[in-house]
């Protein structure tokens, strides 16, 4: 079937951007000052919806701003990258092969496109949640990294972000014309045969502005068979007066990604060959979205936001039959899956200022209300395996689950913000979450997936700030969070009954919600006037937590879920970014101490500590969280030459971790190492206008792997061909990126 014309390629919508900024040159030809910069945000959206915000100053959170000057100095491909080399106690997990679908990991907890993934980030776009309602997923790739004007990361268990917010919140906010107008167009060009175009144009007209970006990128990837292919598109029209800002935005992506799996430790003398292959995600998405607000007096601002998304995840992933017995029985299972999403929504929110015994006040109250409907089908067949390792169809596909999942989520929350003088802020806020989750068979053979869930809790927080001076402000709060299982989740919460995870590229009764508490305290401030730093520490105990639970054959990809009781992360943070002359130099030092608290047994059978007939390990208290490392340091220099030239250079050390299935942490393969990568970036203006830029990664071309899993490595023999009788127990690692270089050029017209 031919895909319908909202999917379809956007080249045409880049060649369309260019003829415009073209076009728009003359229009601006007597303007040449340079593009406006939005200005350094110290205001801080404690809310998902439009309002007034609150000072960073009165803040009871480590909160963490970037603006969209500070994303395209390090050129990053894609919003997951930039987050690894910049924010405070972010890292990535390597584990699917394709630099478009790690796992970001945010003080140990995680925002994931993979399916079964715990998602302990929620993640929003202009106010509007876009974890998807069938697996709480977040997809880095359908974000526009061109379409962002800046970013917050939230930590904690913030009540007002509602689902999901269980160690921090992450919001994203787009450009406008008026914030950025004029047009620019880049090209550029470099390793692993990645080539790629942007297009930008903004404007303002009396009260209209408006805003246009498109990106395309073709990666010929850089290991064998993971290539990617990136469309996106983003359109913002907005008009505002003195009382009232409205915007429409519209966001389309069609992108094709392939990933390469992880490796086993014994053949990381060649990271670029795949284990198994094909392993293919196509993502689609349309996604519309309406905010306001608008002043009803000098004091009282009413916000609110409403949207619809559709998004469609096709997905066709090589596996090794681990029922394999004898010749003749299947070597391999192609799994094919789909999800076909709708998603919808709205909130409404209202901002008061005022007095209450003399004291300045701002109380905000909103509600929200998120819909989703989804339809998942999974099929298998029975494949055979080709002397490079790529999976040969020797019977037709056979369907294994039919099913339609439904989303409803209320949530009714509020927010205080009271001065006591003018050195301390207490912060009172809370929020009662609602989820429904419905399942449906659909084939009238998985009759057990019917069912219906609820899930209601008040999730309170308190926080008092203390500012004795303009450049110091030190905090301290408790929060409390909470996660509904998805239907992936409830879907697969039966021992007897394992089921097989889509949308995985790794070696192959009822669940409770998961309930989070934090407590956090720190410090802020200024040094020399311009110099900034931060510290902070922070505790957050997840009850009830959802854990994967292999199946007895040993799949990494299937099994169950189970909530096994408590996990704890908690950690330090410090950051300090210092000015001298035309040098600026910052550091970021995360330590990150993510463990399990209460005692289970997972079912490991590669794991050499493993015991009993299902191959059983014993996890105990104390135990580290694998993919999460202690120790992770961010250090970046930046040089100015004068106005049109500058140079960066990040450094990025990570400390070693456990691979998944040694919880632990007995296996006799040890820890994934730690490793350190340096990159390069830098700029020069060719003429007015004209901007040549170059990035550098991983410079010294480290060989590095950030993630791990324990499997059964069936290609062992001397030509890695299928031997399932010599197989051997492997830690299997997801290896970074070699080195790779790109340089690009840019024009901006205003």
């Amino acid at each position: 079937m031919p895909p319908s014309a909202l999917y379809r390629p956007m080249r045409p919508l880049v060649l369309a951007l260019a003829v415009l900024i073209a076009q728009h040159t003359a229009l601006a030809a007597e303007n040449r000052a340079e593009a406006m910069e939005l200005p350094t945000v110290e205001v801080v959206g404690t809310t998902p919806l439009p309002g007034l915000g609150t000072e960073l100053r009165d803040v009871p959170a480590n909160v963490q701003m970037y603006g969209a000057k500070d994303i395209r100095r390090q050129q990053s491909a894609n919003l997951g990258d930039y987050l690894e080399q910049t924010p405070t106690s972010v890292t990535l997990n390597s584990a699917q092969g394709n630099p478009f679908q790690a796992d970001v990991n945010f003080r140990g907890f995680t925002a994931s496109p993979v399916l079964g993934t715990p998602q302990g980030l929620s993640a929003f776009i202009d106010g509007v949640r876009i974890n998807e309602p069938f697996g709480d997923t977040v997809n880095w790739d359908l974000i526009p990294p061109s379409a962002i004007s800046s970013l917050q990361l939230i930590p904690g268990s913030n009540p007002a972000f509602g689902l999901n917010t269980l160690g921090g919140a992450l919001a994203v906010y787009t450009k406008s014309g008026s914030a950025y107008p004029g047009a620019s167009l880049d090209l550029y060009g470099g390793s692993f045969g990645r080539v790629g175009t942007t297009a930008e144009l903004g404007g303002r007209k009396d009260n209209f502005d408006y805003f246009l970006t498109a990106n395309y990128l073709d990666d010929k990837g850089w290991a064998e068979h993971n290539p990617s292919n990136v469309q996106q598109f983003f359109a913002k029209l907005g008009w505002q007066d003195e009382k009232t800002d409205f915007d429409v935005s519209l966001t389309l992506a069609n992108n094709a990604l392939q990933g390469t799996q992880t490796l086993p430790l014994s053949w990381f003398d060649d990271i670029r060959q795949p284990y198994t292959y094909p392993d293919i995600n196509r993502n689609k998405l349309s996604f519309l979205t309406a905010k306001g607000s608008h002043f009803l007096s000098d004091d009282l601002v009413l916000g609110g936001n409403a949207y619809y998304r559709k998004y469609r995840n096709d997905n066709f992933s090589s596996n090794v039959n681990d029922e394999f017995k004898v010749p003749g029985d299947p070597q391999a299972i192609n799994d094919r899956s789909s999800i076909d999403q709708d998603g919808w929504g709205f909130g409404l929110q209202m901002t008061r200022l005022g007095k209450i015994a003399g004291m300045e006040n701002q109380f905000t109250l909103g509600a929200s209300a998120d819909f989703g409907r989804a339809r998942f089908t999974q099929e298998s067949q029975d494949a055979m395996f080709t002397l490079s390792r790529g999976t040969q169809a020797t019977a037709a596909f056979q369907l294994e689950t039919d099913a339609n999942t439904a989303n409803s989520n209320y949530g009714l929350y509020f927010t205080d913000t009271l001065k006591l003088d003018p050195r301390w802020t207490l912060t009172l806020s809370g929020r009662y979450n609602r989820a429904h989750i419905k399942i449906e068979d659909r084939s009238g053979t998985n009759l057990d997936l019917n069912g219906s869930s609820r899930y209601m809790r008040f999730n309170p927080a308190l926080g008092l700030n203390f500012t004795p001076s303009a450049t110091l402000t030190s905090y301290a709060s408790y929060n409390e969070g909470m996660r509904a299982p998805t239907p992936i989740e409830l879907t697969c919460a039966s021992e007897t009954d394992p089921c097989k995870l889509p949308n995985n590229f790794l070696a192959d009764p009822p669940l409770k919600k998961v309930v989070s508490r934090t407590l956090e305290a720190g410090a802020r401030g200024k040094l020399r006037g311009q110099d900034d730093w931060s510290a902070a520490i922070y505790r957050t105990e997840l009850i009830d937590d959802i854990q994967f639970i292999s199946a007895p054959s040993g799949n990494t990809n299937a099994g169950y879920f189970k909530n096994v009781g408590r996990t704890q992360r908690q950690g330090v943070e410090f950051a300090y970014r210092a000015r001298f002359g035309k040098f600026s130099a910052g550091m970021r030092y995360a330590f990150v101490d993510a463990t399990y608290e209460s005692r289970f047994d997972v079912r490991s059978p590669n794991n050499s500590s493993a015991d009993g007939p299902d191959g059983d390990i014993h996890v105990q208290p104390g135990n580290r969280i694998p993919g999460i490392p202690r120790h992770n340091l961010k250090l970046r220099i930046d040089y100015e030459f004068d106005e049109a030239a500058s140079l960066g250079a990040s450094v990025n050390y990570s400390s070693a971790v456990f691979a998944r299935g040694d919880e632990n942490n007995r296996d006799v393969n040890g820890m994934v190492p730690a490793y350190a990568v340096v990159n390069l970036d830098g700029r020069v203006e060719l003429s007015r206008g004209l901007e040549l830029y170059a990035r550098i990664a991983n410079l010294f071309d480290r060989k590095y792997a950030n993630f791990g899993v324990l499997g059964e490595n069936v290609f062992a023999n001397a030509a890695r061909s299928f031997d399932p009788v010599n197989f051997m127990p492997e830690q299997f690692r997801g290896p970074g990126a070699p080195r790779g270089g790109w340089i690009g050029l840019r024009y901006k017209w205003l």
